[in-house]
């Protein structure tokens, strides 16, 4: 029961001592307000989960989009590329250039998944 973003030991302590002192017709009234704090102390994590993994889920939607966007990009670029040398009988160049855009999209989505 302790951290930075819940309820302190002491707090528990400073309770049951208060309860100690002022005797038993004062606990409701104490084990309400410390119920109340570890309620807040609930709710602010929950949130705070909650926005992490709303911000996990948008991280990974954009990646997927950049990845999309750039397998039609290369797959535009292929085609120019392809038929002039295809036609002078390039076969290697064609090659060159196919395995090179397959590296690049490659590389892009294995940083893609390890970045995020």
């Amino acid at each position: 029961m302790t951290g930075s973003s819940g309820v302190e030991r002491s707090e528990l302590e400073a309770v049951i001592e208060t309860r100690r002192e002022l005797g038993s017709a004062y606990e409701p009234a104490l084990v309400d307000s410390f119920a109340d704090k570890v309620e807040v102390a609930i709710a602010t994590r929950v949130d705070a989960e909650l926005a992490r993994r709303q911000h996990d889920s948008r991280s990974t939607e954009a990646r997927s989009k950049r990845q999309m966007v750039l397998g039609i990009v290369t797959l535009g670029a292929a085609i120019p590329i392809t038929i002039p040398l295809a036609l002078t009988d390039h076969l290697p160049a064609v090659l060159v250039a196919w395995t090179g855009m397959a590296v690049v999209n490659v590389s892009h989505a294995w940083q893609s998944r390890h970045a995020g």
